[in-house]
């Protein structure tokens, strides 16, 4: 009878200016940017300020997941939470998700939202699978910049 061996721990810290390209790459591999979101400014936009960031899971020096986490001072919220295509189905969410709950602990948040598109079942299981539930509440959006409202943004 073989002894099985669980994966080692993600190391996870926030990202540095060396690792946005690949952080880039990665979400671009995960089909989780938009044309009508820069995700350099998104990131940009993240290490700006002390109430958001994107933290980075390593395996092996190799960023193999993300998650962008940060608050309004209420409300924590989480985006681009990605997991390498290859490295599927090894808890790398998981510990991401707990990393960005951590994170708003520590900044006293005591509630986390999060948006998921409709169509994406996989994710939509994946969040109920760590207890999340569909809030009841509507969304609304408006662009400040004077674009006009993409259809699925």
């Amino acid at each position: 009878m073989s002894a099985s061996v669980s994966p080692a721990p993600l190391a996870i810290d926030a990202i540095t200016d060396a690792d946005v390209e690949k952080v880039v790459a990665l979400w671009q591999r995960c089909g989780l940017t938009r044309p009508w979101n820069d995700p350099h400014a998104d990131i940009a936009l993240a290490r700006r300020r002390d109430n958001s960031t994107v933290l980075i899971g390593r395996d092996a020096g190799a960023i193999v997941a993300t998650v962008m986490v940060g608050h309004d001072g209420h409300r924590g919220w989480v985006y681009y939470v990605a997991v390498d295509p290859d490295g599927r189905k090894r808890g790398h969410g998981r510990v991401m998700m707990a990393a960005a709950e951590d994170w708003l602990r520590a900044a006293e948040i005591s509630k986390l939202q999060l948006l998921v598109r409709r169509e994406n079942a996989q994710a939509n299981a994946f969040y109920q699978s760590l207890g999340f539930e569909e809030s009841t509440s509507v969304m609304f959006q408006k662009w400040l910049d004077g674009r006009e409202t993409t259809p699925s943004s």
